[in-house]
């Protein structure tokens, strides 16, 4: 509990520090990010609304309070080309890559854990150096390639899966079959990543004396690797598990661009091309801040399932 308390006391200052950085985008801005949103017809009346609107032409300190105060508040300013509250955006598209990203975890963990405790217990052996095969060819192939490939073979050519979208005959809810494609394109190379992790971990714990133990007891392998090999190896998996969920919501940028996701990646590209500073405030906000909450939980986990780091 101690180290629990300690682990999230020091969460405090890397969610200053997000915060913060997110503030500064755009100030970072090359050239007047006001005349970049409006365009270069906007008159010099138009401009100075603006910035007074949003803010910028108070000075840096003040806006950063004020900034500060928003995000304590839940709100993180206005969409000048959707017209509605930067929270209620993302709180409307937010769902969406968190099912989505889920979706790709649990497709990456449901190949991975077996493919990982196959390849390590067929050491050297014919189906080891096909799994790692695959392992490698996951890992060579970025989403932005298998999206449309997977596209062209299942949704044109087949016709087994819709093409883009989430939702089916106006329904608010996600359709089952609209996150196939797109979590395959997203877990494919995690599941690569978790396939190489397990295999080592596993092989690593294979070769441990309880193990030997274990076996002169005359337990069934079944039970020796079940049991016994694959607890302790999950131990350091968990920590790249809540590494790679941040990988994850990186690329759902990309996925959901291809695959017409109404996500927050999709709504994140729709503000960078649209110059909506603010709404890429927020979106970046929100990725930010769910990436250091699993990271946080992460660390829990990781201290309750290691007897070793309990104290």
């Amino acid at each position: 509990m101690k180290q629990t308390l300690i682990r999230l006391a020091l969460t405090i200052p890397v969610v200053w520090l997000v915060v913060s950085l997110v503030f500064l985008l755009i100030h970072l801005v090359p050239g007047d990010p006001i005349q970049l949103m409006l365009g270069e017809g906007a008159t010099p009346a138009d401009i100075d609304t603006l910035r007074h609107q949003l803010g910028l032409d108070q000075p840096l300190p003040t806006q950063y309070a004020h900034y500060w105060a928003g995000v304590v508040h839940g709100d993180f300013g206005a969409s000048i080309r959707l017209h509605d509250s930067v929270a209620h955006l993302v709180w409307q598209r937010y769902p969406y890559t968190l099912a989505l990203t889920l979706a790709a975890l649990v497709l990456a963990l449901a190949l991975a854990l077996p493919a990982g405790i196959l390849a390590a217990v067929r050491r050297g052996r014919w189906l080891d150096q096909l799994l790692s095969v695959g392992s490698l060819s996951g890992l060579s192939v970025p989403g932005i390639a298998l999206g449309p490939v997977l596209i062209l073979v299942f949704s044109i050519g087949l016709g087994w899966l819709p093409v883009s979208g989430a939702n089916s005959g106006g329904s608010s809810f996600i359709d089952w079959r609209y996150v196939i494609l797109p979590s395959v394109t997203m877990g494919a190379s995690l599941a690569a990543i978790l396939t190489r992790m397990v295999r080592t971990a596993m092989l690593e714990e294979l070769g441990q004396d309880y193990i030997r133990t274990a076996r002169a007891k005359g337990l069934s392998e079944t039970a020796v690797v079940w049991r016994h090999a694959l607890p302790n190896a999950l131990v350091p998996i968990v920590t790249v598990i809540g590494l790679q969920f941040g990988a994850l919501l990186a690329g759902a940028i990309v996925t959901e661009t291809i695959f017409s996701w109404p996500g927050l990646g999709r709504l994140t590209v729709s503000a960078i091309s649209n110059r909506d500073y603010a709404l890429v405030q927020g979106c970046l906000l929100s990725i930010c801040l769910t990436y250091v909450l699993v990271n946080l939980l992460t660390d829990v986990v990781y201290r309750w399932i290691n007897p070793r780091m309990r104290g």
